[in-house]
């Protein structure tokens, strides 16, 4: 049976339908080019929608199943192809990822995000998710990390090498139990290689089912590479060389565990001969070892911010870039303040969009508007 709807002032498709198995297509579609929709009608009605698109008139093919009774004509609304109407309505889950450069400062966003939202972090740097060197691979303090659970962060063996593929089936895990609670994942970290293997999975299980706000932290190279080469004294001066004297054997292979991190292949010159050399001899060996490390540091950095801009560029990943380099200027509470202001703020912003379709600036644009309520009270 075939009905126009032209006629009747109606959508310009004409219906078909007939009673067949869930899913049937008739075979005079078989070679023409063809848009299906999926849609579950009630707990008895499957409907099985096929538009050709290769008639000069459309033709519509409906094929019913498990039907109670038919219906001589269904009166679909002229633009319901280009609406919801026959998509599955099917959410994806949401995830936030902070991205960037060695000492840009992603840590301390991923805490302020999660002490402003309903939040857990996962950790996606390689090195960190190693137990010990807390110094050397810089791992955010217990004290610092405001109550927030963190995922992934000194879980592995010092011994044990950790791959992308191990990341991926960890960070997924994860993921699943944050999200088993109605938390957010947050997942921050410099290995970007990991990140893509688990955003861009061979078989796009990742994209279908997760949807990504990415954030990165930026600044520029010349600022971050006077700040990185600060904090490798600051570190030293918290007791890295004996940290990394600790792990030290003379027979260890650097390609695997944690001794790959930056700051444990640098020492071993020192630490071998460290026993037969004068002060003044250690001093100069040692004072070489801080400047290898701050080369490595720095080159890291490079290599990081040129896969992100590979990732954005290359592969169309939508990142939001956040340009943190005049807090890196500033010092004290005028950093803080920056911090809040160009950082920490406007990335509130933009994932609390993500989240829930609300804009923060509204509130400032458009003060007669009444403030949705933000689940687990989200502060803004």
């Amino acid at each position: 049976m075939r009905e126009s709807c032209v006629s009747q002032g109606k959508a310009p498709f004409a219906i078909e339908y007939s009673y067949s198995p869930p899913f049937n297509i008739p075979l005079s579609l078989k070679s023409r080019s063809t848009l299906r929709f999926i849609s579950l009608f009630g707990p008895s009605y499957w409907i099985s929608v096929c538009c050709c698109i290769d008639h000069k008139v459309p033709i519509m093919i409906v094929s019913l199943s498990l039907c109670k009774q038919t219906m001589s004509l269904l009166d679909i609304p002229s633009g319901v192809l280009k609406s919801n109407f026959f998509r599955p309505r099917l959410e994806k889950e949401k995830v936030v990822i902070l991205m960037g450069a060695t000492g840009t400062g992603k840590s301390r966003l991923s805490i302020d995000l999660a002490t402003r939202l309903p939040a857990e972090i996962i950790n996606s740097d390689k090195i960190q998710v190693h137990a010990g060197l807390d110094i050397a691979t810089n791992k955010i303090p217990e004290e610092e990390r405001c109550g927030i659970p963190h995922h992934m962060l000194g879980v592995i063996s010092p011994y044990t090498d950790f791959t992308a593929t191990d990341f991926v089936h960890m960070a997924s895990h994860a993921m699943d139990s944050i999200l088993s609670r109605s938390q957010v994942p947050i997942i921050a970290g410099g290995s970007n290689s990991y990140i893509e293997a688990l955003v861009d999975d061979e078989d796009f299980r990742f994209r279908s089912r997760y949807e990504c706000c990415f954030l990165c932290v930026d600044v520029a190279m010349p600022v971050l590479h006077q700040y990185v080469s600060e904090r490798v004294d600051k570190m030293v001066e918290m007791g890295m060389v004996d940290e990394v004297r600790s792990f030290f054997d003379a027979n260890a292979n650097y390609a695997v565990g944690i001794r790959k991190a930056i700051g444990v292949p640098e020492f071993d010159r020192y630490f071998r001969a460290e026993p037969y050399l004068d002060k003044q001899q250690r001093g100069k060996l040692l004072q070489d070892a801080i400047q290898e490390i701050k080369r490595n540091t720095c080159k890291l950095a490079c290599r990081q911010l040129e896969k992100i801009h590979r990732l954005r560029n290359k592969k169309n990943w939508k990142i939001h870039m956040v340009d943190a380099t005049e807090v890196f200027c500033r010092r004290g509470k005028d950093a803080d303040e920056a911090w809040e202001k160009l950082v920490a703020g406007p990335s509130t912003e933009i994932v609390a969009e993500f989240l829930y379709n609300f804009s923060p600036q509204t509130l400032v644009t458009k003060p007669n508007l009444r403030v949705p309520s933000l689940p687990c009270g989200i502060m803004l």
